[in-house]
């Protein structure tokens, strides 16, 4: 039976891992789209040298331990194997080197078969054993190295081959404390006799890691020891114990040790510095819900994003490209492999293997946890390796050692397992673990169903840049459907072309460095086709390509001439231009000054920040002014007057609309009132939609300025408008401010105005059509900050009479 049942879970993980390196062969083809792309092949040297091997070990368990555990050399092969494609995705030539070394633990696993004395060797040198791997730990603190050049320094190393004491020295210790506890328990010694020894031993060996600075492998002595000594003696106060020790060793590491303390700021509120410090656990995050439930596919999505996504991050790694459902399939091998070790614990013909078995089922559970639960935002982050999975000839052989291990205690079914008085702290152990790999999976399933979509829009996710290198964006078009924005290059190679990079403050970017920002930002949906395209064609894009499809193309209020004479007359100054449809509340257009050129992010991006200048504010919508004389024809259709009081200058600003602010597609500035209402502020398109009233018979409109969007389906769909439009003025009362502005000789209502504060000043011009026009009705509002009426006057009318007699 144990041969059938091996032999098909080894058959269902050689399927598995076929399928997952025959997608990652075709990645690139799918990537581009396109065949003409250089397909993957190396990993398939380590794939077969895998089955190789797995089959030669599986036919060495069945001649060497036939009554061996059927499911644990299935589960640890998939795993090896899992971890290795994962590797080699991320960087070859790392793919090679765990290869290597998963051929030297599979041959090892091998030799290990045939020496059926291992236990017994074990129990009798557990001393010289356990000194041997302190005396390796402590060769690190005067000859250790770090293979990537910096950090704590936890290898020895020599021609190019490094080993990590401290991986084998966690398997050592369980072995110590089995072979310990089964011969002293046989004399019945006293529980403090037993424990204070083992107490000494453990402590000297988290004294060392400490030193070291390996605070994750301390943590796992820690909880090992504590373990041990649970169900060794059956004392609850042991679990207690541990407790305490890893939370003052905790508070101790946070004030004395700054990689602590950085690690459990990160944890606790990774937000605040989403860059900095937070980097690593904020991408492993985005990394777990960009893999959604289906995952991108094996090589289509960017783990290599997250920094050591080799080891540390592999799980993120893994639940990127596999999904939700991928990784419930990691966390349920790693439960399998818990639950079979505490059962061949159980049915041990004795005390020692029952406690070595135990020890290791709880070591691979403990050690899977902290870096699992790190990735997820349980825990802090370790740095530990996950077992089978991670990157790293130590954890490797370690790893497969302890199976090994497992298979030999699992092999005597012929004796009659020892009597167990108190099988409580196995339950408890079993209940924990359990408890732990449930948690992790709850977790997985919040960050990718309940935190994803709000992960996955961040501005600063620079996964969905990087998609837009392969999957066309919606171009941004004008009225009249000339490109604003458009995508440009071949696939694998697609940029962002900013055709009238003027429009920068309200356009925005689309960045992978810098994020998002403006209508880049607000209608990504739109652009990136997540929106408005059938939910089957997104659905079948992402299981086939683990991209989104292609975008749509959004059409905008504006008009390019206009928005073009609006820019060149304000070229050299500093302000803002807004014209608007004063009846349908469309924006003609949006002019900021200065602006800057979003084609050359790459050059001048780190220095648009910290200008003075201020050119990444667009003005229209996000600079306040002060109104000044400004407020000259809204009181007139208020209040039938201009010369105000503090109460009607309220009753005004009220009436008006300043005090709302403007529903739009962009980040819109609030209204600002001081103690002094003389200065209260209002931005640009405030000014714009409370002049429409004049021009409309009283009644603000919505402001538009995404107006369409370009479907499969249905073509172009209008968009709209984010508001609603207002009674603000009663029509007669508009209708003669309207008429009392209009100069001799014009056919427009206008108004000049100046408002100083401190040492500057703000130009103010104002200006629309009259009630009774027969075409459509506009209003022009120009902000210029500084004292000049002769060029606010020129650019306005100038607007006006374009508008009027198109």
């Amino acid at each position: 039976m144990n041969r059938i049942i091996q032999g098909n879970l080894l058959r269902i993980a050689a399927t598995f891992l076929i399928l997952q390196s025959a997608i990652l062969t075709l990645s690139p083809a799918v990537r581009v789209r396109s065949l003409d792309a250089d397909l993957l092949w190396s990993q398939w040297v380590a794939v077969v040298m895998w089955g190789i091997l797995v089959f030669l070990v599986h036919h060495g368990i069945l001649r060497r331990l036939p009554d061996a555990d059927p499911f644990l050399f299935p589960a640890a092969a998939l795993l090896s194997g899992w971890g290795l494609l994962a590797i080699w995705r991320l960087d070859p030539s790392l793919g090679i080197r765990q290869a290597l070394w998963l051929d030297i633990s599979l041959i090892g696993f091998l030799f290990g078969l045939r020496i059926s004395t291992t236990l017994e060797f074990l129990r009798r040198y557990k001393y010289v054993l356990l000194t041997g791997g302190f005396l390796l730990v402590a060769l690190t603190l005067l000859f250790g190295t770090n293979p990537i050049g910096f950090g704590p320094r936890l290898w020895l190393g020599c021609c190019g081959f490094y080993f990590q004491p401290s991986e084998p020295l966690k398997l050592m210790l369980v072995v110590f404390l089995s072979a310990y506890f089964a011969d002293q328990l046989a004399i019945r010694i006293k529980p403090v006799s037993l424990v204070l020894p083992t107490a000494i031993i453990s402590g000297l060996g988290i004294l060392l890691l400490l030193f070291q600075r390996d605070l994750g492998t301390a943590s796992i002595f820690i909880a090992l020891f504590t373990i041990m000594i649970y169900l060794a003696t059956g004392r609850r106060r042991a679990i207690l114990l541990s407790a305490v020790l890893i939370v003052t060793f905790g508070i101790g590491g946070y004030y004395f040790i700054d990689i602590v303390q950085a690690r459990v700021d990160s944890w606790l509120n990774p937000w605040v510095d989403p860059g900095g410090g937070s980097y690593q656990i904020i991408q492993a995050l985005l990394t777990i819900a960009n893999g959604g439930l289906e995952g991108r596919g094996p090589g289509l999505g960017s783990p290599g994003l997250v920094p050591v996504a080799v080891s540390d991050f592999i799980y993120a790694a893994i639940s990127e490209e596999t999904g939700l459902f991928g990784t419930l399939g990691l966390l349920a091998l790693f439960g399998l492999i818990i639950v079979r070790g505490l059962r061949v614990s159980l049915r041990a013909p004795d005390l020692f293997r029952r406690l070595c078995a135990a020890g290791i089922a709880s070591y691979f559970g403990i050690q899977s946890l902290l870096i699992i639960g790190g990735n997820l935002r349980l825990l802090p982050l370790t740095g530990v390796t996950l077992p089978f999975v991670s990157y790293g000839g130590s954890s490797l052989l370690t790893s497969f050692t302890s199976l090994l291990l497992l298979l030999l205690i699992s092999n005597h079914l012929d004796e009659e397992p020892a009597q167990l008085i108190n099988p409580q702290p196995h339950l408890v152990l079993g209940a924990l673990l359990s408890i732990g790999i449930f948690a992790a999976a709850l977790a997985n399933g919040w960050w990718v169903i309940i935190r994803g979509p709000d992960l996955l829009t961040r501005t600063d996710n620079p996964r969905r840049v990087i998609e837009d290198r392969y999957v066309p964006r919606g171009d941004i078009v004008d009225r009249n459907n000339s490109i604003i924005t458009t995508t440009v290059g071949e696939i694998g190679n697609l940029e962002r072309s900013y055709v009238y990079p003027d429009l920068a403050p309200a356009l925005g970017y689309n960045h992978s460095k810098y994020g998002q920002a403006g209508l880049e930002a607000s209608m990504d949906g739109y652009l990136r086709g997540l929106q408005g395209t059938p939910a089957t064609t997104i659905w079948w894009n992402h299981l086939l390509y683990g991209m989104s499809p292609p975008g749509l193309d959004v059409r905008l209020t504006i008009d390019l001439y206009l928005q073009f004479r609006a820019d060149e007359m304000m070229l050299g100054h500093s302000g803002a231009v807004v014209v608007l449809n004063a009846q349908t509340g469309e924006i003609l257009v949006m002019a900021s000054h200065p602006t800057f050129n979003a084609n050359h992010l790459d050059e001048i991006g780190s220095k648009l920040k910290d200008n003075p200048d201020l050119p990444l504010i667009n003005r229209v919508t996000q600079g306040v002014y002060p109104t000044g004389t400004m407020l000259a024809p809204f009181s007139q259709a208020v209040l039938g007057t201009q010369n105000l009081t503090e109460e009607e200058r309220e009753t005004v600003y009220e009436e008006v609309g300043f005090h709302n602010v403007p529903q739009l597609q962009l980040q819109v500035a609030e209204s600002l009132s001081t103690s002094e209402l003389e200065h209260f502020h209002v931005s640009p398109l405030q000014v714009a939609l409370a002049s429409a009233a004049l021009s409309n018979h009283g009644i603000i409109p919505a402001p538009s300025l995404a107006a369409a969007v370009n479907t499969p389906s249905e073509g172009w769909v209008t968009l709209p408008a984010l508001g609603k439009p207002t009674e603000a003025i009663q029509a007669q009362s508009a209708d003669e401010a309207a008429q009392f502005f209009i100069q001799d000789g014009n056919s427009f209502w206008s108004h000049l105005g100046r408002a100083d504060e401190g040492d500057s000043s703000v130009t103010w011009f104002i200006a629309g059509t009259p009630p009774n026009w027969g075409g459509t009705p506009i209003v022009v509002v120009v902000l210029i900050e500084e004292n000049n009426t002769r060029l606010a006057e020129r650019i306005g009318e100038e607007l006006i009479v374009d508008t009027m007699n198109p």
